[in-house]
């Protein structure tokens, strides 16, 4: 059985809203970083997130911008690609969700959570950003369509196992995947879904990455 709370999360000055839905007996919840233009009622990633839950993972699905910064992103298409920022909105979701802020009665029934990150597009970036800076606190990462090469420095610091995925039609994004890849020094896949282009538009594409990511979820935050 899941639930679906609406929560908001301080992030200094500012708050980002968010899905969470809890899993019944789950201890692992996976945090969603939506790319660039995007938000959490992203239909992509809303899928995927259904996956999961019907396996056994919890989500959070999270804006990583607030109302009044997503206004001015759509005049400047600035704040999409701060990936400094939006890792550190990752990164407070985390504490968050680990009680630093405080999760009021949500914390008795979380306890210790097993934590993994979903990216999107530049959320993929921002998500092995912040795993990076986070060590052994994230279990694991997919990234879908992913730019992990505006990670930049971050690739050789992340420890998570980490599944890239990634549309065979979709030429240059694989391209600078396969580069990623080699910089990175984790337990690390990188799989092609054939003939699909960068949104996985195409019939059975999206639920070929939902098929993935469950898979890498359930092996490295369910199993043991």
């Amino acid at each position: 059985m899941a639930r679906t709370t609406l929560v908001e999360i301080g992030q200094g000055d500012a708050a980002v809203q968010g899905d969470l839905t809890l899993v019944e007996g789950s201890r692992a919840v996976v945090v969603f970083a939506h790319g660039s233009g995007s938000s959490r009622h992203s239909p992509r990633n809303r899928q995927v997130a259904g996956r999961l839950q019907r396996d056994g993972l919890g989500t959070l699905l999270l804006d990583l911008l607030t109302e009044a910064e997503e206004a001015v992103d759509l005049r400047t298409g600035e704040l999409r690609f701060d990936i400094d920022l939006l890792a550190g909105r990752l990164a407070g979701a985390v504490a968050w969700l680990d009680g630093q802020e405080g999760l009021g009665e949500l914390r008795q029934r979380l306890g210790r959570l097993r934590l993994g990150y979903f990216g999107a597009s530049t959320g993929a970036a921002a998500a092995l950003v912040a795993a990076a800076r986070q060590g052994d606190r994230i279990a694991a990462v997919v990234s879908r369509g992913g730019r992990p090469d505006l990670a930049g420095e971050s690739l050789p610091g992340v420890r998570a196992p980490t599944l890239l995925i990634v549309g065979g039609a979709d030429q240059t994004v694989l391209a600078l995947n396969r580069q990623a890849e080699q910089r990175m020094r984790c337990p690390r896949r990188l799989e092609v879904v054939p003939g699909a282009s960068h949104l996985f538009e195409e019939p059975g594409a999206l639920d070929q990455v939902a098929d993935l990511a469950a898979d890498w979820f359930k092996r490295h935050l369910l199993a043991g």
